[in-house]
């Protein structure tokens, strides 16, 4: 086994957790933010509000450098690594980045994606030629609700509340902890859309916030993975890949699975993909496949099992 942290072990400054989990929640506070100051009658699927929000979210992304600088400033935390390549913006590595976790994460859905295979009325080859058709992805394109989900939000979203919330949060705490912590912030600031939901009437009041509570939970449980992906490969396009999948595949729909005329295969599936994910979790994640030591375990106080190989 390799420790991706060296033998001087990195010791942070005293205080440094306030100011890093403040600047965690100005940051998300931030982004949350950027939505609202459009005012505007129209629901958040409304082409000309998803424009603006994209306005205001690329701002504050572009930014978000800015608050993980000033924090390293502030603080007096000098590491190795680059500002970028902490962010998870670097070379070493890319390619294993861009395929592994994603293929991990197309494990994880190997029941939703059977059962939808079973449901196409296209053939495979019919799909390979409408993947190869440019029309195909100019019509997604001008798509404003599939930029959105598919691209932007992955993009902001990683960018702001992994690539730079986790280099400031694993100085003050283990890169578990920093795992564990970092999605709350994630999962809080998705109870945004409860305002949404309760100002156009969409729902029982109660309704809405049992939806809430389960997508906060949802969005916790999937923070967490996307931030294991982040510490583990030390890149940014795995946890964006892997968000936009999971985007495009929504949450399982396990009650048309138990439904399903092929109800027995697709459950076996199911339960094959979680299999294979858990075993495939660490290998398919070893630090030692994107550049050992990951970037962002550089800042780690104490040995982490996240970043040894």
């Amino acid at each position: 086994c390799v420790s991706a942290v060296g033998q001087d072990s990195f010791v942070p400054p005293d205080g440094i957790c306030w100011v890093s989990v403040l600047s965690c929640l100005l940051l998300a506070c931030s982004y949350v933010g950027s939505l609202y100051v459009w005012r505007s009658d129209l629901p958040r699927d409304h082409p000309a509000v998803i424009k603006r929000r994209f306005t205001s979210v690329l701002i504050v992304s572009a930014l978000s450098p800015v608050f993980v600088w000033t924090w390293k400033v502030y603080t007096g935390v000098m590491p190795g690594p680059s500002l970028l390549a902490l962010m998870g913006i670097r070379f070493e590595g890319l390619i294993p980045a861009i395929i592994l976790p994603l293929l991990l994460t197309m494990v994880l859905f190997l029941g939703p994606l059977i059962q939808l295979a079973m449901d196409c009325p296209w053939g495979f080859m019919d799909g390979i030629r409408v993947a190869l058709d440019p029309w195909f992805w100019a019509l997604c394109l001008r798509d404003m609700r599939w930029l959105r989900n598919q691209v932007v939000a992955p993009l902001t979203e990683e960018l702001v509340f992994r690539a730079c919330m986790l280099p400031m949060l694993v100085p003050c705490a283990s890169p578990s902890t920093a795992m564990l912590t970092c999605p709350l912030f994630f999962g809080v600031a998705h109870f945004h859309h409860v305002i949404e939901l309760l100002r156009f009437r969409q729902g029982s009041v109660s309704g809405i916030f049992l939806a809430a509570v389960f997508q906060f939970s949802y969005t916790a449980v999937f923070g967490a993975y996307t931030a294991f992906i982040f510490i583990r490969t030390g890149h940014l396009v795995g946890p964006v890949l892997c968000h936009s999948f999971c985007n495009h595949m929504g949450f399982p729909a396990l009650s048309t699975a138990m439904e399903h005329r092929q109800r027995l295969t697709i459950l076996s599936c199911y339960l094959l993909g979680v299999l294979l994910f858990l075993l495939l979790l660490f290998p398919l994640t070893d630090p030692l496949y994107y550049g050992l030591p990951t970037p962002v375990c550089t800042l780690a106080s104490v040995p982490s099992s996240l970043c040894i190989s």
